[in-house]
């Protein structure tokens, strides 16, 4: 993922009263012929705890993610370059009145499922419920949270009553969290097991084979947003970011997206090969190092502060990740409103004689021994060299006493939900591009991590105080005290903020739109034209 950072515009800017959306059945100038091949390293594995995948109650992550992006709609969405949410499935939404309490959206007409289905207010308040009953552990139910109840007045009128105001709330709503899923199929208390799924957006999913890869074929019943660029879409997944490469150049595939290595995306920046293009793309992935302040050894903040006063995030960025990333010295990432170097502020340069002094005068006199469990590399993801690099700098500062353990992918998020690590590592990608996103999963109450860290200015003051402006610039100030109270505190470092590029065949056409704000993958735009 590397370009030269974009700075987004004040992102998700002054709620209008009303969100109205323009007519339209999706269709665009279509495609035909062979399909196109996107290639990708993101893993999306059946297990014993999670026997679900494709089912939007039990996923969170950027994997799955690209699926329903493709596959379900939901009542707003995003057009090409928008950071505002725009109505999909719903005509159009507004708040009711001046509480904020009350959102009500209006459905399109002629809406069905892509089994056929018809698709009405019943659907979507189904949707909903059903999301917050399951309530996965490490799923997206969070992100709705606040939604006290859902009536479906008509098949038309979808009201949404929600605990407290919140200006974020369409943003949630244009998230596969409020994924609208049939409810003549699926189960409004248990998951729908094994790689299937029903949804109204621009594609149907008609196989997945484990680890091998999806098909996908355009959905002839779509009635939303996005207009379709090509008719069928291969989704190849690759354990092995080379061989992707590999088909790329030899044509076998003709988009290749996340996960890049370094030294790949350097290489294709370098190449002069008329068939392939390297496109940037913006983005708000960042990199985070959480700390466990359950844990006896990093209870102390003075501990966790050292840490702080040695990780050097420009050797990181420099050596591992090959300069395609950027140190990112706050838990909001630059380009998004109220972004502040709260980090870099405190704690400045690397220092070891600071750390020392900090360790001193808290009375910590002998080495802290702390592991670091990491996510097995996948593709282009490089979790292990990282996690040694971090435990090599606070090694060498005579402080500590650092050793790493892999985790196998699938187990990891589990396992560091119920706070069985003292540090791990995690991507964020974001759901909506907003500072609330990059604070509240986290650091509100019942966030997805289960973090033992607890703050009640954040929780109970910060968080619904901005969510009560609709004018998010003017929530400023309040997310920057939350930045810096979570630099103050440690229970995360912010490592690096990822730059984002999608690699292609020349003769493909819309890649620069395939990549929206939050890092998902639109099949949508993708078409085919002329080589060279």
């Amino acid at each position: 993922m590397n370009r030269k950072l974009l700075v987004l515009p004040a992102l998700l800017g002054a709620m209008t009263p009303v969100i109205t959306g323009c007519g339209g059945s999706g269709g665009g100038s279509g495609g035909s012929g062979d399909p196109i091949v996107i290639g990708t390293t993101d893993s999306i594995v059946l297990t014993k705890d999670n026997p679900a995948p494709l089912d939007p109650a039990t996923s969170y992550d950027n994997a799955t993610w690209n699926v329903f992006n493709n596959t379900f709609q939901e009542l707003l969405g995003y057009t090409r370059g928008s950071t505002t949410p725009t109505p999909d499935a719903a005509k159009e939404c507004h708040y009711t009145d001046t509480s904020g309490l009350t959102y009500q959206c209006t459905m399109r007409d002629g809406l069905k499922f892509s089994n056929g289905h018809n698709l009405t207010a019943d659907d979507v308040k189904f949707s909903v419920d059903r999301m917050q009953k399951i309530n996965w552990p490490t799923g997206p139910a969070t992100l709705i949270a606040d939604v006290k109840s859902v009536n479906a007045p008509d098949d038309k009128t979808v009201v949404f009553h929600l605990k407290a105001p919140d200006a974020t709330f369409p943003a949630k709503l244009a998230t596969p969290a409020a994924a609208i899923v049939d409810s003549s199929v699926y189960d409004p208390a248990k998951p729908l097991d094994g790689f299937k799924l029903v949804g109204s957006g621009p594609y149907v999913l008609d196989s997945f084979v484990q680890g091998k890869q999806a098909e996908f074929s355009r959905n002839p019943h779509y009635q939303g947003l996005d207009k379709i660029s090509n008719d069928k879409i291969e989704l190849k997944l690759f354990n092995d970011s080379g061989k992707m490469e590999a088909a790329l150049k030899g044509g076998t595939i003709d988009v290749m997206s996340r996960t890049m290595a370094p030294d790949q995306i350097t290489e294709l920046q370098n190449s002069t090969d008329p068939n392939l293009k390297l496109t940037e793309a913006p983005g708000g992935e960042t990199r985070y190092l959480f700390l466990n302040t359950a844990s006896p050894d990093l209870k102390d903040r003075a501990v966790r502060q050292a840490i702080a006063e040695i990780i050097d995030r420009q050797a990181i960025t420099r050596e591992i990740y090959k300069r395609t990333a950027d140190p990112l010295y706050s838990v909001v990432p630059q380009g998004i409103t109220s972004h502040t170097n709260s980090f870099f502020n405190r704690y400045h340069n690397p220092s070891v004689s600071k750390a020392k002094k900090t360790l001193k005068d808290a009375g910590v006199e002998d080495k802290v021994s702390l592991t670091i469990n990491y996510r097995q590399d996948t593709g282009g993801t490089v979790n292990k060299p990282e996690a040694q690099a971090i435990a090599k700098q606070l090694n060498a500062s005579g402080l500590f006493d650092v050793t790493t353990q892999s985790e196998e992918w699938s187990a990891f998020l589990k396992a560091a939900s119920q706070r069985k690590y003292e540090i791990f590592a995690v991507s964020w990608l974001p759901d909506f591009p907003d500072p609330d996103n990059y604070i509240a999963p986290f650091f509100d109450k019942d966030n997805f991590l289960n973090l033992a860290y607890k703050n009640t200015t954040i929780q109970d003051q910060i968080l619904p105080d901005t969510r009560r402006q609709s004018e998010r610039s003017t929530a400023s100030s309040a997310f920057g005290q939350a930045q810096d109270m979570i630099a103050q505190d440690v229970p995360m470092l912010p490592l690096w903020q990822g730059k984002q590029y999608i690699a292609s065949r020349s003769d493909i056409t819309g890649v620069e739109w395939a990549l929206n704000a939050t890092t998902a993958t639109q099949f949508w735009e993708l078409g085919r034209g002329v080589s060279g």
